[in-house]
Order: C-alpha cells, then sequence, then structure tokens
C-alpha cells in the first residue's frame, strides 16, 4: 500500500510554497515599514572630526568621548568607538553634565544633515519644535 498518492502532493507542497513566498516578500515588506528616525529632540547638531578614540574635535574644539559613549550609526544602529575613528561629518549630540565628555552621538543622513537643527543650548531654548513635522523653526 502506497503510503502517499499524487492527490495528496498539492496538498502538502501548499505550506512549502507559502514558506518561500513569505521569505521573498519579507525584505520588501521591511523597507515600507521602515520609518525616518525621531531625533531627540534636546541634542544639538555640530561638526565631529574623530582621530583616535577617545580624543576628538566638536565644532573645532577639543573633546574626549565619555567611556561609555553610546554612537548611532547613519542607519541607528549601534557603533562602538573603534569603528568611528576617522569620522568626519555633521552629528547630533549630547553632553555628560558634569565632565562635558561627549557621551551619545548620532551620525547624520545628508537629508537629517540638512535639516534645520539648534547648535547651541540658547538656539535650543529660543527655537520651537513641532512634534508632528519633526522638525525646528525660528521665532
Amino acid at each position: 500500500m502506497p503510503r502517499c498518492s499524487l492527490t495528496d502532493a498539492p496538498r502538502r507542497a501548499a505550506p512549502v510554497l507559502a514558506l518561500m513566498l513569505s521569505c521573498l516578500a519579507a525584505p520588501a515588506l521591511a523597507q515600507v515599514t521602515q520609518l525616518a528616525r525621531v531625533l531627540p529632540t534636546d541634542t544639538l547638531r555640530g561638526a565631529l572630526v574623530v582621530g583616535v578614540p577617545p580624543e576628538a574635535t566638536l565644532n573645532k574644539q577639543p573633546i574626549r568621548l565619555a567611556p561609555g559613549v553610546r554612537i548611532r550609526g547613519s542607519n541607528n544602529m549601534l557603533m562602538l568607538s573603534g569603528e568611528i575613528g576617522g569620522f568626519s561629518g555633521k552629528v547630533n549630540y549630547r553632553l555628560e553634565t558634569g565632565t562635558g565628555l561627549l557621551k551619545e552621538i548620532w551620525v547624520l543622513t545628508d537629508t537629517e544633515a540638512s535639516a534645520l537643527w539648534p547648535t547651541t543650548p540658547l538656539e535650543a531654548a529660543s527655537w520651537a519644535y513641532d512634534p508632528i513635522a519633526l522638525r525646528w523653526t525660528k521665532p
């Protein structure tokens, strides 16, 4: 007695076919659902040049990276401080309050870097942020 007949083949192939189609659709779905990242509004914008970490220059002023610095790349993935060695570009950043060391860095994409963002605490205090449009406006 045969274990399977030709009439069972389509029924057994359906789950395999569905799995194969879902694997093909997953990358396309991931790109559709990827949203623009929302940068924290309490960060400032600056030009960062990193030599050999922890030494860096922020807005042409020498600065050091904090021992536990969190660096987010332009793809919003965490980076190690060794990966950012030799970097030069626009970033958003936060400083440690007591020491003045760089504690958080967001490496910006070209689109993010072209958007208006405060570069000093005085600008951040006087400008208005629209949380719906996700942008800053000058008074």
